[in-house]
């Protein structure tokens, strides 16, 4: 839902600026602040219809249409963003968003945050700066194990969105014997539990995986770890064009499966090379 959003956001900008044509309606530059979704080939169509990928709020200018990323922008830089004289589109995720007010409700009296998550994600980035609070990120429950808690102390226990739901919930239950005062946020989002369950579904019935999508797609690296953890060879590719046909000689049970900004085109060709085999 969040990529299919911020795409559409985008294309519409797109189509108000073919429409303004000249005119002093029409924007200096269509601009997205970051890559808008994790997908290389998305972002590349973008780029040869002119719209500029800009790194921080410092490359923008007055007369600018700026798009904030489906991942959300931390709030500190959005503020930035705000004050530049571009005009603003917030294309943030609907379930990134609502983590991002979850993070600042639960812990505005000064709870600790607790985040799992990837440090460097720009979807992390922007929930830990919704903590009022001490706010610290960790990637597994091995990480979490080494930091020091204070027990009598309130936390609260939030997760990227795109995350592991039972390793989550493994973190939760670790926690939930330690600390007296925990509040656990669900801000993990429906759609990638169900993706989650699918892929591990399918590889169990399957003899060799595909998982297509962007390499910088958190979630779709989570796919390729989660069908190659059931047992079965598993192949992350971002275009089917990767694929060795030789690889898949002695396989003849193959399972499919997608990142979520991952291009319906590129996962039908996928399917198609699959099954030509």
């Amino acid at each position: 839902m969040g990529v299919s959003l911020a795409l559409q956001n985008l294309e519409n900008a797109l189509l108000r600026q073919e429409q303004a044509g000249a005119s002093p309606a029409r924007p200096a530059r269509i601009c997205t602040l970051g890559p808008i979704i994790h997908n290389p080939q998305v972002l590349e169509h973008y780029a040869g219809r002119g719209v500029a990928c800009v790194a921080g709020a410092d490359e923008l200018a007055p007369g600018d249409h700026v798009l904030i990323r489906a991942h959300g922008l931390p709030r500190e830089e959005e503020a930035r963003v705000r004050a530049s004289g571009a005009t603003v589109e917030d294309a943030t995720c609907p379930r990134v968003k609502g983590a991002q007010l979850s993070i600042a409700r639960a812990t505005r009296d000064g709870a600790s945050l607790l985040l799992f998550g990837e440090a460097e994600h720009p979807e992390v980035r922007g929930l830990l700066s919704y903590a009022a609070g001490e706010a610290r990120v960790f990637g597994s429950l091995e990480e979490l194990m080494e930091l020091p808690l204070e027990p009598a102390r309130p936390h609260v226990l939030a997760s990227q969105t795109t995350q592991d739901r039972d390793a989550f919930a493994a973190i939760e239950a670790w926690l939930g014997e330690r600390l007296g005062g925990l509040t656990v946020l669900n801000t993990i989002c429906g759609a990638t539990r169900e993706r989650q369950e699918e892929a591990r579904r399918i590889a169990g019935m399957v003899d060799v995986m595909v998982v297509v999508g962007g390499r910088e797609s958190g979630n779709t690296r989570r796919l390729a770890a989660l069908a190659a953890q059931a047992g079965v060879e598993t192949f992350h590719v971002e275009r089917p064009g990767e694929l060795d046909a030789k690889r898949f000689a002695t396989k003849s049970r193959a399972g499919l499966t997608a990142g979520a900004s991952t291009p319906k085109s590129l996962i039908d060709a996928a399917e198609e090379w699959l099954a030509s085999l």
